[in-house]
Order: structure tokens, then C-alpha cells, then sequence
């Protein structure tokens, strides 16, 4: 794809940022503020380069993010990388400070911080294993020990989050809809894994 538009990011973000939700033209045309064809366009363009795969449901046409594919899988990751890059200098800040950590799978970066000018906190979902824990714990207590601004951690486990994504957890899939700070491969593996049936 020689540009990527502001739409086709914003089409690629809602597909993988809401692995709870199936989306046709129409339902994801409404949430990301086009028309329907626009959207259809897009969807139809990039299922071509083998970015989104469709499935017909009754009268319905409908969209994931195409995860088995390599080209597909770098894409999102750059399109990922490219939403923290576009990131306003307080979420860059700590997007910066994020990424020293060292034991997390995913580091994901959400609330308050990502549209007010001076949250209380910082919410950050972290994906780790049981055998990390502990590490993780002191690398988020010694970034918090140097910050007037507070992490609050929310911790999962790879095998915790896939499962609380398909229960459709509500602060879960809240905070997945924040800005993807490390792991963006790890990321589409549990996209994968919680929209199998």
C-alpha cells in the first residue's frame, strides 16, 4: 500500500482494537465517521493485499484482521507503531518511559492519560507470566518511585486475557482500545486467539 490514510488507520485500529465486536461496512463506517461505500472501499482494498479476510453471514459481509498473514501482520504492527509515533507529547512521555520494561509481553497504555491534559494516574495494562510477576512489579515501583504521576497497573496473563476478551469483559476491552506501547506482534496473537470460535 503506497499511503496509508487517515481512514484505512483508523479501520485497521477498530477492527484489531475491538476483537469483541463484528464489523460489517455499515456498523464500522459509523464508528470511525464515513459513509458506508467509503468504508466498503476500504475494507475491499485491503482485503485485496490480504490486511482484512471477510466471511458472509446471511445478507452480511464481515471483517477481521487477516493475523496468518505475514504482510498483514507487519502492517498492523506498523500501523500500531504508528498511532504511539502520532501520540501528543504527555502520552509520548510516558509511551517513552513504558517501553524500558523489560518484563511484559504487552505494554498497553489507556485512559485518562490518552485525552486529559492532567490525569490523576496512569493506566497501563500489562501482559506478563506468572514467572515475570514479581519482576514486573519492582521495574513498575521503581518507575513509579521516580514520578510524581502514579502507574496503575492492570495485570493479565496471556491465557487471562484471551479469556477475558471472549466474556467481554468491560475495563478489559476498554483498556485494549488505549495505545500499544510494546508488543505489537504479541498483541495481534491474542487478537487471533480470542476471535477463534
Amino acid at each position: 500500500m503506497k499511503d496509508i490514510t487517515k481512514s484505512e488507520m483508523d479501520t485497521v485500529l477498530t477492527l484489531v482494537k475491538s476483537p469483541e465486536m463484528v464489523y460489517n461496512a455499515n456498523s464500522l463506517a459509523k464508528v470511525i465517521g464515513i459513509t458506508s461505500m467509503g468504508a466498503l472501499k476500504i475494507l475491499k482494498r485491503l482485503q485485496q493485499e490480504n490486511i482484512v479476510k471477510s466471511k458472509k453471514i446471511g445478507k452480511a459481509v464481515i471483517y477481521k484482521v487477516n493475523v496468518e498473514d505475514l504482510y498483514a501482520r507487519k502492517y498492523v504492527s506498523l500501523i500500531l507503531l504508528r498511532e504511539a509515533q502520532a501520540a501528543n507529547p504527555q502520552v509520548k512521555r510516558w509511551i517513552n518511559e513504558l517501553k524500558k520494561i523489560k518484563n511484559a509481553d504487552v505494554v498497553l497504555l489507556f485512559g485518562s492519560v490518552l485525552g486529559k491534559p492532567n490525569p490523576n494516574d496512569i493506566d497501563v495494562l500489562f501482559v506478563t507470566s506468572q514467572k515475570k510477576f514479581s519482576k514486573l512489579q519492582e521495574e513498575i515501583k521503581e518507575i513509579n518511585e521516580m514520578n510524581i504521576k502514579k502507574i496503575h497497573p492492570m495485570y493479565q496473563t496471556y491465557d487471562d486475557l484471551i479469556q477475558n476478551i471472549k466474556k467481554k469483559d468491560r475495563p478489559l476491552l476498554n483498556a485494549i482500545k488505549g495505545t500499544i506501547v510494546l508488543g505489537e506482534e504479541k498483541y495481534l496473537e491474542i487478537y487471533n486467539e480470542s476471535r477463534k470460535e
